[in-house]
């Protein structure tokens, strides 16, 4: 390993639900620095999945628990040969892979504002369909597949 490791920076949780999960997709949503812009955004799309406060944040944590990928393949060069290898991935690593593929999934809709798409994908989610998810289980397919080369990963 060359350098210094990088040391995690702490997530603040964001002001109305006190969530770090929350803050995150804002932080993925953000373009250009416009950080108010993308707080709208992500509380408007969370309005619309339910009327009250507390349920609707079960609805969002349930969505991203279930685009959450289990494992992930990543490339690994053995004896001149590169392999895909299967290897399971911490809590905070699936939780932001979960959180791009939802904001991907909004983003890649088009003709609606964004609030609406990303509500739309969040609902997708929360009922275990849609792209997010479909992305999920491609990942996980993946992983099933190279199962052979499990044997090269390190934990």
């Amino acid at each position: 390993m060359r350098g210094k490791r990088a040391r995690k920076r702490p997530i603040t949780p964001d002001p109305v639900y006190r969530s770090k999960i929350v803050s995150r997709m804002i932080n993925i949503v953000l373009e250009r620095g416009k950080k108010s812009l993308a707080r709208q955004i992500v509380y408007d799309s969370m309005e619309r999945l339910n009327e009250d406060e507390k349920e609707r944040l079960r609805m969002f944590e349930q969505a991203v628990k279930n685009v959450m990928p289990q494992q992930e393949v990543r490339s690994k060069r053995v004896g001149g040969a590169t392999y895909q290898v299967p290897m399971p991935l911490k809590h905070d690593r699936a939780e932001a892979l979960a959180v791009r593929w939802i904001v991907g999934a909004a983003k890649s809709k088009k003709g609606k504002p964004m609030a609406d798409r990303l509500y739309e994908v969040l609902n997708d989610s929360h009922q275990n369909i849609g792209d997010a998810v479909k992305k999920k289980d491609e990942v996980h397919r993946m992983a099933e597949a190279n199962r052979a080369f499990a044997h090269f990963a390190r934990y």
